[in-house]
């Protein structure tokens, strides 16, 4: 499967979906934090007990742990990057389907390209890195080091 398109000047880096199973899971357990917490509030009111402040912050805790494993979830099943190359700046974005992270506008100059090794050595995976230390993007999305050699061949023949 293929993880990453260029099209132009911009780059889009596809998430490798995790097994059925595992985000069959993360995906049940995150709408049970949400629900359970909720229910069992409701639940315990109609039987009777007060309503107080500790129902309230398990919502709170649950509902930030439920949110959490649903971004977890989400991009283990649709993640994706974008990354748009002008003259004057790097444009880089995280979409989840559901929702994005905001977009990072920065000044890349010279846009060089390299890759960071992620995982174990044999594994022989990498991520994409945009700029120097100065001004970086470190892209998240796992691919073969062999397929981002391939890409960052491409990218240095995109004209700006």
């Amino acid at each position: 499967m293929q993880q990453y398109w260029l099209n132009n000047n911009e780059l889009t880096l596809k998430v490798k979906k995790a097994p059925l199973l595992v985000r069959g899971v993360m995906f049940i357990f995150s709408f049970l934090f949400f629900t359970f917490s909720s229910l069992g509030m409701i639940v315990s009111v109609l039987s009777g007990n007060k309503l107080h402040i500790g129902f309230f912050i398990g919502i709170g805790v649950f509902g930030l742990l439920g949110f959490y494993l649903l971004r977890i979830s989400l991009w283990n099943t649709y993640g994706s990057e974008k990354i748009i190359f002008t003259k004057l700046n790097t444009t880089y974005e995280v979409n989840y389907k559901w929702f994005k992270d905001g977009k990072k506008v920065k000044e890349i100059i010279p846009l060089t390209f390299s890759i960071i090794p992620i995982g174990y050595e044999e594994d022989n995976t990498g991520v994409l890195k945009i700029g120097n230390n100065d001004s970086s993007i470190n892209c998240v999305t796992k691919l073969p080091v062999i397929e981002i050699e391939k890409l960052i061949i491409e990218l240095k023949k995109i004209p700006l």
